[in-house]
């Protein structure tokens, strides 16, 4: 990303996890798509609906459950990824929150890298705090995602 002149920022961390999920989002978005059985699209444009009115209607609503859960795995990925973030957004140290997309942060996988090699005579409670903390907020957005998921497919019966 310094080739892009962003340097250690907030923004080539977000394009660089971006660059790593987006596979996954349209790899799951592909799918929730192929799984919509094609005599519903049929029976919507026998019906008179034109093709952008069957999409936007039929299709869409049918795999907005498939989308979604794939759009959140991509993004509980990008939690816990440590390795693109260290070389693109994240300082060693920071006392103060940033101010900008183009200052440095802190992250939380880093973090916890750094408490637990770098660190001397630190208490081992806080290594485990912090991964508990992420952990939880993956384990969270997990089951939010897998709860919706189950109701919009309870909802939409073919």
């Amino acid at each position: 990303m310094n080739l892009a002149g962003f340097g250690k920022s907030i923004i080539a961390g977000a394009l660089t996890l971006a660059c790593l999920t987006l596979p996954v989002i349209i790899t799951a978005t592909e799918e929730a798509l192929r799984q919509i059985p094609s005599d519903l699209r049929q029976a919507s444009l026998a019906l008179g609906a034109s093709r952008w009115r069957t999409i936007y209607k039929i299709v869409l609503p049918a795999a907005a459950p498939g989308i979604v859960t794939g759009s959140i795995l991509g993004l509980l990925r990008a939690a816990g990824e440590t390795a693109p973030i260290l070389f693109t957004a994240v300082a060693y140290y920071k006392r103060q929150l940033p101010d900008s997309v183009f200052s440095d942060v802190m992250a939380l996988p880093y973090h916890i890298y750094i408490l637990a090699t770098q660190v001397t005579d630190r208490p081992i409670d806080i290594v485990w705090g912090t991964a508990l903390v992420l952990v939880a907020g993956v384990t969270a957005l997990s089951v939010v995602a897998a709860v919706w998921r189950s109701n919009q497919r309870r909802k939409v019966r073919w």
